[in-house]
Order: C-alpha cells, then sequence, then structure tokens
C-alpha cells in the first residue's frame, strides 16, 4: 500500500497543472493551504479543533480519523490532501483505489516542512508563494539554530499525556523543534510517534527540562525531587498548540518553545 502512496506522490512532483477544487484531510494541511493564500480553492476539510477563521464556511467531510467519503466524493476533488495519520488505514485504502491525485504529507523535520510547503504550492498552481513563503520559513529556522545552539543539549521531557504516560519518539517533528531549541529528547532513542513510556524511565533519563501542557501534569512531577528539572524548578507549561500541527505557524511555535526552555538567549 505504501509502494501505491508513493508512486502517487511521485507522479505530483513535477509541475501540475492548475487544480481547482481542493480537499485536505488533516488540519495542518488546511492551515498551509491558507497561508499559500490558497483557501478558495478548498471546497473540503477534515475537522479536528478550532477552524481558521478563513475555513469556517468550507464543508466537512468528517472529523479526525472519521472520513466521510461519500461526502467527499460529491464535492468532487481535483487534489487530496492527505496526512496518513488522519485517516484509518482501511480508509486510506479506500481512497487509494479512487484514481484521485493525492499528496501525502508527513514531515519528521523542519526542513521537510518547508519542503513539502514549496511541493503543496507546485499542487495548487502557485509556487511563487510558495518558494516565498518557504524562503521566509527556513531564515528563522536558521536564526533560531544560530541562537539556541549549545555545546552540550538540554536534556528534555515532553510530555504528551499523564494516565498512561506518553511523550513524542525521535521520528516526530517535536523532536525536532527540540533540537532547533538547543535541547534533546531524552527519549529521542524510540521511534513510535507517541510512544507510552514509565514513570521509572524518566526518572531513570532525569531530564532537565520537563514539558507538559497543564499545570496539574506538572505538579505531579513534584513527587520526584531527585528529578534535575523538579530540583530546579524547570517544569514548564507549553500553552501554545502550534507544535501539534506541522504548517507555517509552527516555525513561531518552535520559536515560543526556544524561548520557554532558554529565555535568557
Amino acid at each position: 500500500m505504501m509502494g501505491r502512496w508513493l508512486a502517487l506522490l511521485l507522479a505530483l512532483s513535477g509541475p501540475a497543472a492548475a487544480v481547482e477544487r481542493v480537499v485536505s484531510l488533516a488540519p495542518s494541511l488546511s492551515e498551509i493551504v491558507v497561508e499559500l493564500d490558497s483557501a478558495d480553492l478548498l471546497v473540503g476539510v477534515l475537522d479536528a479543533g478550532e477552524r481558521p477563521p478563513a475555513l469556517e464556511s468550507v464543508p466537512s467531510v468528517g472529523r479526525y480519523g472519521q472520513l466521510d467519503i461519500e461526502r467527499l466524493l460529491s464535492l468532487k476533488p481535483d487534489l487530496l490532501l492527505l496526512w496518513p495519520g488522519s485517516v484509518g488505514p482501511a480508509q486510506r485504502e479506500q481512497l487509494s483505489r479512487l484514481g484521485i491525485p493525492t499528496y501525502v504529507a508527513e514531515p519528521h523535520r523542519l526542513d521537510q516542512l518547508t519542503t513539502q510547503i514549496e511541493d503543496i504550492a507546485r499542487q495548487l498552481g502557485r509556487p511563487e508563494r510558495g518558494q516565498a513563503l518557504a524562503a521566509d520559513l527556513r531564515r528563522q529556522l536558521d536564526a533560531l539554530r544560530q541562537r539556541y545552539r549549545r555545546d552540550v543539549p538540554l536534556r528534555v521531557f515532553y510530555q504528551v499525556w499523564d494516565q498512561p504516560l506518553y511523550t513524542v519518539g525521535g521520528g516526530q517533528i517535536i523532536s525536532d523543534a527540540l533540537e532547533v531549541c538547543g535541547a534533546r529528547n531524552v527519549f529521542a532513542d524510540l521511534r513510535l510517534p507517541a510512544p507510552q513510556v514509565s514513570i521509572e524511565s524518566v526518572l531513570a533519563r532525569n531530564p532537565e527540562v520537563i514539558l507538559a501542557s497543564s499545570q496539574a501534569q506538572l505538579d505531579a512531577w513534584r513527587a520526584w525531587p531527585q528529578v534535575t528539572a523538579v530540583s530546579q524548578g524547570q517544569l514548564l507549561r507549553v500553552i501554545d498548540k502550534g507544535l501539534e500541527r506541522p504548517s507555517g505557524q509552527m516555525i513561531q511555535a518552535t520559536a515560543a518553545l526556544c524561548r520557554l526552555i532558554a529565555p535568557g538567549q
């Protein structure tokens, strides 16, 4: 099945005919279309959370993990934008049999994200906008890498959930955002995007910083004062959800992350 997706991706890698009806099957991809000033091409989006204002009136084709294929077909798209994790395997197989041109995006690093933004712009028939946006994002990334570089990276535990305890693996793009900030994901050796880990394994890796989205999750770590992050008061709340959406705005979210974990730099 992955070979079929790869073939579709390669088929779309060259100059593309202008498209007129695009369905985005991930909020991050919908956001990229908006950033490319191309929201006028979207005739359907997959919902998951709050939409950008520019997409309020665009028809829905379902929610995360629950794609309405009949609704999608009724919109007669000439291009699908797909992040594999947003659609279940059975429905991905259905999509592959429909013959609709599909661009598959699953960036694992921020440099891949900027390249995919350029690729998507080409599929939309707006390559110049994609080149300009990608160039600006790369300049921002270079500046962040230079500013926050450390000879010895900070050891960081990024907590996704607490019961059970989940984090991000080394192939997840958030792990790369930490590297941009001069940090190292203490679970970078794990390849699953969101592996479940034990409290004991976190204690063994002794992070210098613990990041989580809620204060309650952070406060729970005070039960282990032997952890460096706890003893040094480096239990930090990540309020901005932008790190969870790999679109152009993720670069600004990464800058906010850098300021959070290294405020003096």
